[in-house]
């Protein structure tokens, strides 16, 4: 699902291409509805060529996002980001998918790949502000992948394994889950924490013959992995030399801690670890400092990002006042853990503008451009909110392809899709179902795409409604009532419907 027409047709908003003019000010404000946000992050990435950090204040905020850029820009092109579900000082360490996630995107910021276009350069990242605010360990996008391909030589099974103990892998008797590898004579089974599907290596001697996806039910194989085995670390804090020796020293010093630090000092990783890295490595940095230069970072409705920094920064003070470590000390915590603690949101800011990273903003609140030189006002609103009133929104389609608006229909679905283009031309409103939208004037394009919501511009002549918009629900236009269960089905009669009618179901 492609929507860069769309994209192309937005760019005529002042405000839009100002930002894009604008790109590499230290700091801009844009000024319109929540449905503008992608838009204005992919005119950004793909006409100013810079590389942006999306900043949202929930983790489904920042996947519902990652999700419409795709469709905006090369689906390849947008990763997110995720930040942990444990907070940093308790016992607990985040998932291996999690993590390998946040290390295959710092992995591609740092050295991307120039013939695989899943681990090749970024356009956009999207991280909730609970991930831009915790501290991690620096240089993570240096660790390298293990990384194979068929018909590769050289490689010995056993240095194989070393390099996946080395990144955090757990070998064990069948590959379950993400983070684990087993061998079987020489077939190396690994499960890396990006991918959908475990792959199976199949060795002859030193040489790799052939690299297959399996299922982890039924352990089959399934169809050949084109671009072989790319398997990111699993853990943030690796087991090198220099962290084994600390804890070796920590643990001499606080005996107390021994159940972490003792297997951490003979190179077995252990839950919970990562709360010990303030202590094991030499200093944490924010995520900004992974970024390259020219990136931007921005911040989408700032004013609910602040709030929710605000209480993650609270929260994270109060499990750190009463943690684990501070329990095991009898009160008083034996080593100082606070280099972990989720920083301020103004200390982020601070330190992005110490890397010479523009700090941007796109809020729903209105700006006015002549009082702020560094704010612009997007000429786009939200779309009306149909809520299923057919009549209302065929007025107004009909109304707009009459005077030479350029509107776009985009539905979640392809039988939604072109289920409405049919009742659209039964109500006289020339319509045509396309794969992409070149929105022209005087005809709606109708296409399937994500899109949270819909924007109209009067002043441009522009349209793009969502079939959210149309129905006041996600996925449940134009659905065939012949093939719902009969307890709904009944419900709606088939020879009740009309042309123009939009069916709205659950």
């Amino acid at each position: 699902m492609s929507l860069a027409g769309l994209l192309d047709a937005a760019l005529t908003d002042e405000a839009l291409a100002a930002a894009v003019d604008s790109a590499g000010a230290p700091a801009l404000t844009i000024s319109g509805p929540a449905a503008m946000q992608p838009f204005a992050l992919a005119a950004l990435a793909a006409r100013a060529e810079r590389v942006v950090l999306a900043v949202t204040s929930t983790a489904r905020e920042a996947e519902d996002l990652v999700e419409t850029l795709r469709c905006l820009l090369p689906p390849d092109s947008v990763a997110l980001y995720p930040g942990w579900e444990t907070l940093p000082h308790e016992r607990l360490s985040p998932r291996a998918d999690t993590v390998g996630q946040r290390l295959a995107v710092l992995r591609r910021l740092a050295h991307p790949s120039t013939d695989d276009p899943t681990s090749g350069p970024l356009s956009v990242v999207v991280a909730p502000v609970r991930s831009l605010l915790q501290p991690q360990v620096p240089g993570l996008g240096e660790l390298e992948p293990v990384a194979l391909r068929a018909g590769d030589t050289g490689h010995e099974l056993t240095d194989v394994v070393t390099d996946l103990v080395a990144a955090g892998y757990a070998r064990s008797d069948v590959v379950e889950r993400r983070g684990d590898f087993a061998v079987r004579g020489g077939i190396l089974d690994v499960f890396p924490p990006t991918e959908e599907h475990p792959l199976r290596v199949e060795f002859w001697g030193d040489d790799i013959e052939e690299i297959r996806y399996f299922k982890v039910v039924d352990q089959r194989s399934l169809e050949i992995a084109p671009h072989g085995l790319w398997a990111p670390p699993c853990r943030e804090l690796l087991l090198t030399d220099d962290v084994q020796e600390r804890a070796r020293v920590l643990m001499a010093e606080h005996p107390e801690l021994g159940e972490l630090l003792d297997p951490i000092s003979r190179g077995e990783a252990v839950e919970g670890m990562e709360a010990l890295a303030p202590v094991l490595v030499d200093s944490l940095r924010l995520v900004v400092h992974e970024l390259p230069a020219g990136a931007h970072i921005v911040l989408c409705d700032p004013e609910r990002i602040q709030a929710r920094s605000a209480d993650l920064v609270r929260t994270s003070q109060e499990f750190l006042d009463a943690s684990w470590a501070a329990a095991a000390g009898g009160g008083k915590a034996p080593v100082d853990l606070a280099a972990a603690s989720l920083q301020d949101l103004d200390e982020a800011r601070s330190e992005a503008a110490n890397l010479g990273l523009p700090w941007w903003g796109i809020t729903q609140l209105r700006t006015d451009a002549d009082l702020d030189s560094s704010a612009v006002v997007s000429a786009f609103e939200a779309a009306p909110a149909y809520r299923g009133d057919t009549e209302a929104a065929m007025a107004d389609l009909r109304r707009w392809t009459r005077d030479g608006w350029r509107v776009a229909l985009v539905f979640d679905g392809h039988g939604s899709a072109q289920r409405a283009v049919e009742r659209l031309a039964a109500a006289d409103v020339p319509a045509r179902l396309v794969a992409q939208a070149e929105v022209e004037a005087g005809v709606v394009d109708v296409t399937t795409g994500r899109l949270e919501g819909g924007l109209v511009a009067p002043s441009l002549k522009l349209a793009v409604l969502t079939e959210a918009d149309l129905t006041g629900q996600r996925g449940s236009l134009t659905k065939d009532p012949s093939r719902m269960p009969s307890r709904r089905r009944n419900a709606i009669d088939p020879i009740l419907l009309k042309a123009g009618d939009f069916v709205v179901h659950e």
